[in-house]
């Protein structure tokens, strides 16, 4: 080797090395001077930084989002970039502003026909008002093949279904059902003591002296429902998943698309789901029911929807405008950190990772660094409050080209029938109940669903993952309706409250649009769902009729004989 080559590659390492210990010291100076300014915090808050170690490290990223956020995403008016225009600044400062004011969300559940009534003359179609958060093009206009198909679709507006209404009292066509009306569903007449059968009573643990709204949601989970009708713990929850500082993320394990477990103070946690495209984007012509995107704005709906149902299966789910600088980038660890980037339009963005759609052509993006998302309130953690799985017994084949059993066999419930807990009504009933719910939304994804073990198995399937609701508009599943009219068998009174829907004096789009008015992100759903679930109602109806024209009655409609004994 010459010795010009030898000086060369002495000089080179030489220069690798000074750059090496250069950004060794830079490093070392910066956590000299990290660790100055815990010591500082240490001597100003006491043993309470020492608590809130994770709410620490926040601090330490939100000063490093804010600095990301200077340098990439404040725009200035030299740029090429266009600024916001005056309607989307307008529509993200509603939400903070609907995040920030003393107006609270409140109970859904009381916006019924009572409260519909009173304020019937002076209702607004959401979405119509100046200030309201405006995603996308809500109100864009049908192509002329979506409206033949949805006018074809449609169920003729005067079908009185008058051979139903002697299943019914007419005070149940005026007020949900709720209370004594209710008593014949579960095959006990003793109100009082199904409610005292409660996780706080069955695992005689007590609240404590300052319990958080999760605890008080957690506690009064019944045997017979999530919440109540009447609790009010539940409208304090929304609001505390809508405005309670982030204290950690993570991402879920498992799933096929991306969710996020967001950590709350006082250990509290909400299941969050970003949101991908904008309200009136449809199901994908060519994509399959399993590889379908989710949807934040589904889970909101089908909450609202279960509580107007009166099921009340539904974990809570409220919206929540969040800023992915510092609530999302200044806590991401790991990978998913290095998930994150600037697109070319100079939107933040990341993918995490996941089975389907975690990739950078699948990004989920602020605007710009701005992004709606639904927030799910945890169930009670399993190590107290265990859990069961089932295989749902009409799940789909998950496959492009094979069908499940039930989807070739007419007689399929008769086999379903004989085994437990199927071959009690109760399991049954709960399941078309669930069917009945998922095709008002257009679910498809229904594979499996969990039973709390503490109540054994005279429960409610819990109504979880609706993110593939809400897909379609423009058609109607009828397979999703396979339970009922292969078992034939439903509730009396959800035959009542579909009667109600259909009949009024307030239809069923009316009382979801005056619920997902009170939600922060409202509005919620594109207008064609809201005549989707009007349309889905009609049709559900006729499917009863069908089973009452083929089976005895009493056969067809669980707690018929119960009520008509009542009746006299």
């Amino acid at each position: 080797m010459k010795w010009k080559e030898r000086v060369g590659i002495t000089l080179a390492v030489s220069v690798v090395l000074v750059t090496s210990v250069l950004v060794l010291d830079i490093r070392l100076a910066q956590i000299r001077q990290d660790r100055n300014e815990l010591h500082q915090q240490q001597q100003q808050y006491g043993d309470q930084l020492l608590v809130d170690a994770p709410v620490a490290h926040g601090r330490v990223r939100q000063k490093e989002g804010r600095q990301f956020q200077r340098r990439f995403l404040n725009r200035t008016s030299n740029e090429t970039v266009a600024p916001p225009t005056t309607k989307s600044t307008t529509a993200a400062s509603v939400i903070r502003s609907k995040a920030e004011d003393a107006e609270p969300i409140v109970d859904n559940a009381h916006v019924n026909e009572e409260e519909a009534g009173q304020s019937n003359n002076n209702a607004v179609e959401p979405g119509s008002r100046v200030d309201q958060v405006n995603v996308g093009d809500l109100h864009r206009p049908l192509s002329a093949d979506q409206s033949a198909a949805v006018e074809e679709a449609a169920p003729h507006e005067t079908e009185s279904f008058g051979d139903l209404m002697g299943f019914v009292d007419t005070s149940e066509l005026n007020h949900p059902l709720k209370g004594p009306l209710r008593q014949y569903d579960f095959g006990s007449f003793n109100e009082a003591e199904r409610e005292e059968i409660n996780v706080q009573n069955v695992l005689n643990i007590s609240l404590g002296s300052d319990p958080t709204s999760w605890d008080r949601f957690h506690f009064a989970i019944s045997k017979d429902e999530l919440y109540g009708d009447d609790d009010p713990s539940i409208d304090q929850l929304l609001i505390d998943m809508n405005r309670m500082p982030f204290v950690n993320i993570s991402q879920k394990e498992g799933g096929t698309q991306l969710k996020l477990v967001i950590e709350l103070p006082r250990a509290n946690f909400a299941l969050m789901k970003p949101m991908r495209f904008p309200r009136e984007q449809q199901t994908l012509p060519n994509h399959f029911y399993f590889t379908d995107y989710e949807r934040h704005n589904a889970e909101i709906a089908a909450f609202h929807l279960d509580r107007i149902l009166g099921f009340r299966r539904a974990p809570p789910v409220v919206g929540r405008l969040i800023n992915m600088t510092t609530e999302l980038y200044a806590l991401a660890t790991g990978d998913l950190l290095r998930t994150f980037f600037i697109s070319p339009a100079q939107n933040l963005c990341f993918h995490g990772k996941c089975s389907y759609y975690c990739d950078t052509s699948h990004a989920i993006c602020g605007k710009p660094d701005q992004l709606e998302a639904s927030m799910a309130a945890f169930l009670p953690d399993k190590s107290y409050v265990p859990r069961k799985t089932w295989r749902h017994p009409w799940r789909r084949s998950y496959h492009k080209r094979k069908k499940a059993q039930w989807e070739e066999d007419d007689h399929y419930c008769n086999a379903v029938r004989e085994v437990p807990p199927y071959n009690d009504p109760r399991r049954l009933a709960d399941l078309v109940d669930l069917a009945v719910f998922d095709f008002l939304t257009g679910n498809m994804d229904r594979h499996h669903y969990e039973t709390i073990t503490l109540f054994g198995n005279d429960t409610y399937p819990i109504h979880l993952d609706q993110g593939r609701a809400f897909g379609r508009a423009d058609h109607d599943e009828m397979s999703i309706l396979a339970p009922l009219f292969q078992c034939c068998i439903i509730r009396r009174t959800t035959l009542a409250t579909l009667l109600r829907f259909h009949h009024g004096p307030y239809r069923l789009s009316y009382l979801m649009r005056k619920s997902l008015s009170r939600d922060p992100l409202d509005p919620i759903l594109w207008p064609l769902h809201f005549e989707a679930m009007d349309r889905r109602v009609a049709i559900t109806l006729r499917v009863i009729r069908h089973c009452l024209n083929r089976l005895p009655a009493d056969q067809v409609l669980l707690g018929l004989t119960d009520w008509m004994s009542a009746r006299g």
